[in-house]
Parts: structure tokens; sequence; C-alpha cells
């Protein structure tokens, strides 16, 4: 499979990322991923460091003639999300990833690529490797934990780095050119409940949901996808109500940045029930395949009999948290007023896992605008704060505030026309980039991000389009030979 990827062209780009795809590197697990990078470096005979928290920075002086012009700091992160499907087996901590071609597109078998944010990387690897691109001094900026808190970012010191153009490789659309994103905070609500003995003469039943898209709940959340905590919660609130469904455990979702694709319950109901809960399961679930066919046309919602559980979560509990769960939001609260068709604020409900006495809800919530972050992560708490819950706010980080007068914007839209004759987007995403982060620390730094096209992006159906990595490169190569001179 790798000698596939590595016959594609740009072979420079390919075949670093298909070395790159050899190593395990789930977010806060990157010891692995680091020491790769630091063996990279030293290879090559630059200067390579790690600062306190793990962020790799390799450094490169300018090619002959271009020792004039600013310096650039080219800026990627080295983790990647690990999500794959039910019936794939996989270790996202010991294997590599396995990847393949297909109708123009890479893809992985039966889980994420990783071209999201190691495309970038391994563009980055090509430029530091190469005798053949003129370009300013480069300092290369490989940061850890992007997806899980953005720890690599925060942590980076001021002062470490001296460029003055950032070049942040990590955005998914190959004709856009990103100047601002979202800041973000992660919404925990946890509980302990007493556990009840299970009725007799019940009939047990598995409840699944399953086979929806998922996606990335920044990029993907204003699509009208599904989330499978809120299908199974509405599923388990119907059967609650006209049946008295008691709940023994859920587990739902995954990563906090990651749309829920999966949901798994154990439930009870009186045997009494038993063919009109079926009947009315079967309609509900009909109806919610039927509302979603276009969105999510592979949607399986299946209620089958198991072995009854021993025990179930105590009734009151299991009231309050599906309320909980039916009010708070999921998706879009609003948009911006200032770009068109940009998301401004929303919230993922990404995990909710109950079971053994213990409830744990976990969002992330996303905003350009800080105060209507804490808006939307107020009423979210509020909700779970009336179902009994202790609810925590952490890892909140700032968004990108758009610069449109920027002077690389400049370079990059005219290198942009010139090359390919059309006009890019210039954009704010609703994702979680670092450059917000780090301009706290490096306030003066002309940042700008763009890549190439990359879907599905945070599921097993991530792919990275093969013309558009070509693109890529010719446009990456094209940008360092003209950036602009010291002042």
């Amino acid at each position: 499979m790798s000698a596939e990827i590595r016959a594609l062209e740009p072979k420079a780009v390919w075949k670093n990322f298909a070395d790159l795809n050899a190593v395990p590197r789930p977010s806060k697990k990157e010891e692995r991923v680091i020491e790769f990078m630091v063996a990279f470096g030293n290879k090559l005979g630059l200067e390579t460091l790690t600062d306190e928290v793990g962020n790799v920075i390799i450094k490169k002086p300018a090619t002959p003639g271009m020792e004039n012009r600013k310096p650039v700091v080219m800026q990627s992160h080295l983790d990647m999300v690990h999500q794959k499907n039910n019936d794939t087996e996989f270790d996202f901590d010991t294997q590599g990833i396995e990847m393949f071609v297909k109708d123009g597109w890479v893809r992985a078998k039966g889980t994420t690529l990783g071209a999201d944010n190691g495309l970038g990387v391994a563009a980055i690897m090509a430029v530091l490797e190469s005798n053949d691109i003129p370009h300013p001094a480069i300092e290369a900026l490989f940061t850890i934990d992007e997806e899980t808190g953005m720890t690599g970012a925060k942590g980076l010191k001021g002062g470490l780095l001296k460029g003055e153009i950032l070049l942040n490789l990590d955005t998914e659309e190959d004709d856009e050119i990103d100047i601002g994103c979202a800041g973000g905070v992660d919404i925990t609500a946890v509980r302990s409940y007493r556990e009840e003995d299970t009725p007799e003469k019940v009939t047990a039943y598995t409840i699944t949901v399953k086979g929806l898209q998922g996606g990335h709940s920044g990029m993907d959340i204003h699509r009208g996808l599904a989330n499978a905590n809120k299908i199974m919660n509405r599923l388990l609130m119907d059967g609650f109500e006209n049946f008295g469904l008691r709940i023994a455990e859920i587990d739902g979702g995954g990563l906090r940045n990651a749309i829920p694709r999966e949901s798994r319950a154990t439930v009870v109901v009186d045997e009494i029930h038993h063919d009109a809960f079926a009947f009315e399961f079967n309609q509900l679930a009909a109806a919610i395949k039927k509302e979603y066919k276009n969105a999510e046309p592979n949607m399986v919602i299946t209620a089958r009999v198991t072995e009854a559980p021993a025990k179930v979560m105590e009734l009151g509990v299991q009231e309050g948290i599906t309320r909980a769960v039916y009010a708070a939001l999921n998706g879009v609260y609003c948009m911006s007023p200032d770009m068109e068709d940009l998301v401004q604020t929303s919230n993922n409900i990404a995990r909710v896992k109950i079971g053994g006495g213990h409830v744990k809800i976990q969002c992330l919530t996303r905003s350009s605008v800080e105060s209507s972050k804490i808006d939307l992560a107020n009423s979210l708490r509020a909700a779970f704060e009336l179902s009994g819950c202790e609810v925590s706010l952490s890892g909140s980080y700032p968004g990108w505030t758009p610069n449109p007068k920027s002077a690389i914007l400049k370079v990059l839209k005219k290198k942009y026309e010139e090359l390919f004759n059309e006009t890019p987007e210039v954009v704010a995403c609703h994702a979680g980039l670092e450059c917000g982060i780090l301009g706290q620390n490096y306030p003066d730094m002309d940042m700008i991000s763009y890549g190439p096209t990359i879907k599905g992006a945070h599921s097993p159906d991530e792919r990275a389009n093969i013309a558009s990595v070509e693109k890529f490169w010719k446009y990456t190569k094209e940008i360092l030979g003209n950036i602009p001179e010291k002042e």
C-alpha cells in the first residue's frame, strides 16, 4: 500500500506522508512522532529542537539570494484524530495507517487518514529536505495535541520564533485562503446516580444508531448531519414517556471535535409492552431516517432483544438527564452577521457515557465571538445543572480575528490568480486553527492558512484529493519564492 502512495505526484510530499503515517500519533501520545521529527531534522543536518511541551522546531537558512526576505514560520500539527468503524480491527497506538487509492483520492481502510494535518507536515518536510526550492529563512513549527486541547500552541513561548510571517497549512479546501477562525471551549457535565435492580418481567434491548457520516465538528457542523447522541436520546425519551423504558447504559460518540457517528444503549421495557414498544420504535426510527434521507442515507437504527442487565439507572436521574440532553443545543447556534455563510457559534454534543452509577457528557462549543461562545456555554451549563450535573468549562482557546489588510494575504491572492487563473475565496472558518493561540505570544506575526482539499476529516471517510495535493505543492513553492523583503 505504501508503494502505491509513494508513486503519486508530487513524490516529495507523498513519500513523507507515507513515512509519517507509518508512525502512530494519537493526540496526547505524540512521543513517537516527536522522536520521528527530531530524527528527520537531525538527519538533514538542520538545527532541531523541542520546546518544553514537545513542539518540534526545525530551522533552515535562506537559499542564496533570499537572505533579504522576511523569515517565515511554516506550521502544522503532528497529532491526528483517531476514529474507526465499529467493524474495523485497528489499534491506533501501535499500527500505522493503512492507505489506498481510489477514484483520484487517497483513503484509509476503515479509519481516519491523518491527512489532517499530515499533508501539511509532509509538505513542510519536503521543503526542508529540498535543494531546488528558493525560500527565505524557515522555522518549521510542528505542534502537538492540536486536536484535543491545542496544548502545543498554548505552550509555545513568546520569543522562541523569529519569523515575521506564519504559513499555517491546515485548511481543507484548495481554493480557499483562511484569515480567521473560531475559538472554542470544552464543556463537561458529570454526576453519579444510584443503580436500581432491574424490574422483573422485562424485555431487554440493545439499541444501536450507526452508519452516520460524522465529520469535523467545526467544518461540517452547518451541513445538517445527524448526531448519534441526539438521535439516541430522542429514541430513549420516546420509549420512556410511552412505555416506561429504563436505561442500563449508553455509550455514544467519541472525540469532542468529531460529530458522533454511532451510539449504543442497553434498555429494558416491561414485557407486557414488548409488541407495542417494537411497533412504536420502528415507526419512530423510520420517521427519523426519512428526515435525514438525503443527509444520512446510510443511517441504521435497530433494537435487538438481549439479555437483561442486573441494574438500571435511578429513575429520577434518568428522566433529568434525558430531558437535559434533549434541551441542550447541538449544531449551529447562530451565523455570523459580518461574513456571509460563516457559522459564528455552534455546539457538538460529542460524547454521552452512562453506566455503573456515573454520567459523563462532553461537548465542544465553538465561536468566532468570545461573548457568544460563553453565552452558549452558559446555556448548556444551565441545562445540565438543572439535571443535577456538575458542569466544568475547560480548555478555552481564542479565535483568530480576520485581517483583510494582511500583507501576506496580498501575496497569496496574487500568486493564486497567476497560477490558476481564478480568484481564491478569502474566508474565515469555523474550525479551531492554532493561529489565534499563536498570535497571543506573537501578536505582530502576519498569519495566513491554506491547504489541499480534504473531505470527511475526523471520520473514517476522510480522504485527500490527489490532484489537489499537486496544486497545493505548486502553490506552496510559488509562495516561498515570493515572500516580501525585510523592511
